[in-house]
């Protein structure tokens, strides 16, 4: 029986199809669909049923299938074991932000992959929360500040962030200097979400309102530089366009409170050596402090 054959298996019945599972493995969907006839046809029985919206397990699919995860999972473990100090192999799978993942995680895979060379990493950008088990990822970067889950979290550096408008947004409507005077202004935000500023000690709950908005900080960007409002944007997205005074920051007395950026992974009693060796690099990166 081959390890292969049953990690293949698990892709499809945890994505609910050949063609997503062949693009979580990375491999075709032939090749898919061969390993898993080649699985049924050792165990001598059939482990999945074509249906009109994919496929679907068997009373015996939806048995195995908790057995080849499991076994796959003591394979992984035991490579893990026996492979020399440092060295990593198999596939690591990240979902990372869209608006802060390609400049500021992104260098980050690139360099893991670069010191294990037998290692395939794929890197899936988007701001949307990926469910992590469903959609067969190892893991998912985080910023911002963590809803409660039932995922394994570790705070890998803080993130500091402020509110920017542009000098032309400013001349035409002032200044906002207290988070009451941010609610009269145009702001520019992801939904109908709840800001948090900073006060003292505390933190306080405002809930402005805006007609520019956007699933993603890059996009906020593009609008506060066309001074359509004001923004609430990670350092490392704005310091640039500050320097340059594109943008400059407003409410300075009273800044978002600082978030944080994460690694998450599935529950488990211990992660995979390649989740904590991005977990560690990362670390490494960003906890000094100057994200």
């Amino acid at each position: 029986m081959e390890i292969d054959d049953l990690r293949t298996f698990v892709e499809v019945a945890d994505a609910g199809g050949v063609t997503p599972a062949a693009q979580r493995l990375g491999v075709s969907k032939s090749m898919v669909s061969r390993r898993i006839a080649r699985l049924e046809a050792e165990l001598g029985v059939q482990l999945v049923a074509r249906t009109t919206r994919g496929i679907a397990l068997t009373e015996e699919g939806a048995t195995f299938r908790d057995y080849a995860a499991r076994i796959s999972a003591e394979i992984d473990a035991a490579r893990e074991t026996i492979l020399p100090a440092g060295e990593l192999r198999g596939r690591i799978r990240v979902a990372a932000p869209l608006s802060f993942g390609p400049t500021h995680f992104a260098p980050v895979l690139s360099q893991m992959a670069r010191r294990h060379p037998q290692l395939q990493v794929i890197s899936c950008y988007t701001d949307r929360f990926v469910d992590l088990i469903t959609e067969g990822f190892d893991c998912a970067i985080r910023i911002g500040y963590l809803p409660d889950s039932n995922l394994v979290a570790r705070r890998v550096g803080p993130l500091y962030g402020r509110f920017v408008a542009s000098p032309e947004y400013v001349a035409a409507n002032g200044s906002p200097e207290t988070p009451d005077e941010l609610l009269k202004h145009e702001a520019l935000m992801q939904g109908t979400e709840t800001w948090q500023v900073t006060d003292g000690d505390q933190v306080l709950n405002i809930r402005p309102q805006g007609r520019f908005k956007a699933d993603n900080g890059v996009a906020l960007l593009a609008a506060a530089l066309e001074g359509l409002g004001i923004a609430r944007l990670p350092n490392g997205l704005t310091d640039q366009h500050v320097a340059s005074r594109e943008l400059v920051e407003v409410m300075p007395k009273y800044p978002p409170p600082t978030a944080g950026i994460f690694v998450v992974r599935p529950p488990g009693q211990h992660p995979a050596k390649k989740v904590r060796v991005l977990t560690e690099m990362l670390i490494e990166c960003f906890d000094s402090g100057s994200s």
